[in-house]
């Protein structure tokens, strides 16, 4: 019998157009790595991120509606340096202590999609 062994990428919604602006959060602000879009997905627009481990797929939606609940968790290996750089940036850290011994936040990407953010 098959099974699932892993997870190949996460993809959330971006306006048309925002592909700038995604490079700025996702690459300038968190770290990851653009990764070029095959060619027959590239004229969809959007953008691909990568670190290790991780893949954000950003893919325009016509009908765009922001993620506010579902979400990708990311590890992070200084929480508290990178939440920082985010509200320097005008971001917004939410920080949830609900989990016991878990040091963990949220943030919004520039369209309104929630992040979360987990001290690896």
């Amino acid at each position: 019998m098959s099974k699932i062994i892993g997870i190949d990428h996460v993809q959330l919604a971006m306006p048309g157009g925002g592909e700038d602006i995604a490079r700025g959060f996702y690459a300038a602000l968190l770290g990851l790595n653009e990764a070029p879009k095959p060619m027959p997905l590239a004229a969809r627009g959007g953008c691909w991120f990568e670190a290790p481990g991780v893949k954000i797929h950003l893919g325009v939606e016509a009908d765009f509606r922001a993620a506010q609940n579902a979400h990708p968790a990311l590890l992070v290996d200084d929480l508290k340096a990178l939440a920082a750089l985010i509200e320097q940036t005008g971001g917004q850290v939410r920080w949830d202590t609900e989990l016991p011994g878990v040091l963990r936040c949220h943030v919004a990407d520039p369209f309104g999609n929630r992040i979360e953010l987990i001290q690896a």
